[in-house]
């Protein structure tokens, strides 16, 4: 019990003692300055979590996959960064998964229990047919949550990769990763209510991994995400305005390059940059790796990204 009341995560916020006699408005003002400590606390992490982003796109880059393992709030964080990869940057659901301690129903309903089961997250990583091409991403607020260290562990037998997020000092994670990032944003406003301040700097790290090495595998053409899925609506309507805003070329012209490019937002601005026909151009992405800039660069244009 002392080693678990010693941690950082459920230390008591001095600030935040008397929160519950408070004004509403007083009570928001004090969660936001403390929301506020998140961002700066992370700051100091950036060449540690460049380092994450160069191992986990080299991996991938290689035919590689990232899998998180976590539990709680831990774990819906990374399967919402897993699921939100597809849609975003147009790749498959395997690439980039996310693994919850109990399983689907976690993600819904509270399992507290699970996340003591570290057999579970070996078994976990065997039914996805973990290799040591793999990275294996452990969140844990605590650092110590028994499902990640269990997947780190097996991870590392395996051979694959492995890094660690933990919101504690000398995380129990941390000799099991390759990379370990140790974020310390304070205690929380409602004591050892991780899904608070440590849950704001879990995503907002993932949502600089993630994105940072989907930059690095070509999936952004300058700050824009053109290989955006256009499933909707919405997503359809994205990709006509980034076709448009990058070419140059008028809505009505963008939609019918998108309509040649069977959807694809870049193969239809590589169309439109190059004058290729639509088979040519897509030999010319392919051997660029997908890489638009490398595309046009191959056939002797400067790539074009005015904002």
């Amino acid at each position: 019990m002392e080693d678990f009341q010693a941690l950082a995560t459920e230390r008591s916020n001095r600030d935040s003692a008397r929160i519950d006699e408070m004004t509403t408005d007083d009570m928001l003002r004090l969660i936001n300055r403390e929301d506020q400590r998140v961002a700066l606390a992370i700051a100091p992490l950036i060449p540690d979590i460049a380092r994450a982003v160069d191992l986990i796109a080299g991996r991938l880059a290689r035919g590689g996959r990232l899998i998180y393992c976590g539990a709680g709030t831990s774990g819906r964080l990374g399967v919402l960064d897993a699921a939100e990869c597809p849609p975003t940057f147009g790749v498959s659901p395997e690439l980039v998964q996310g693994l919850i301690a109990g399983g689907r129903e976690a993600m819904f309903t509270a399992r507290e229990g699970a996340e003591d089961d570290a057999a579970q997250a070996a078994a976990d990583l065997d039914a996805c047919s973990l290799t040591a091409g793999d990275v294996v991403f452990g969140l844990s607020a605590s650092g110590r949550t028994p499902y990640v260290l269990g997947a780190l562990h097996h991870a590392r037998a395996r051979g694959a990769a492995t890094i660690s997020l933990a919101c504690t000092p000398q995380p129990a994670a941390a000799p099991l990763a390759d990379i370990s990032l140790t974020v310390l944003p304070g205690p929380e406003v409602i004591t050892g209510s991780t899904r608070m301040k440590a849950g704001s700097a879990e995503k907002m790290i993932l949502n600089m991994i993630s994105t940072s090495v989907m930059i690095k595998l070509g999936k952004v053409y300058g700050n824009r995400m053109v290989d955006v899925k256009a499933t909707n609506e919405k997503l359809r309507a994205r990709a006509v305005r980034i076709v448009a805003e990058v070419t140059g070329q008028s809505a009505e012209q963008s939609a019918a390059a998108l309509k040649e490019a069977d959807g694809s937002a870049k193969l239809a601005i590589f169309l439109l940059l190059s004058g290729l026909p639509p088979d040519a151009a897509r030999e010319k992405l392919a051997a660029a790796d997908g890489r638009l800039v490398q595309a046009l660069k191959d056939i002797g244009q400067e790539p074009v990204k005015e904002a």
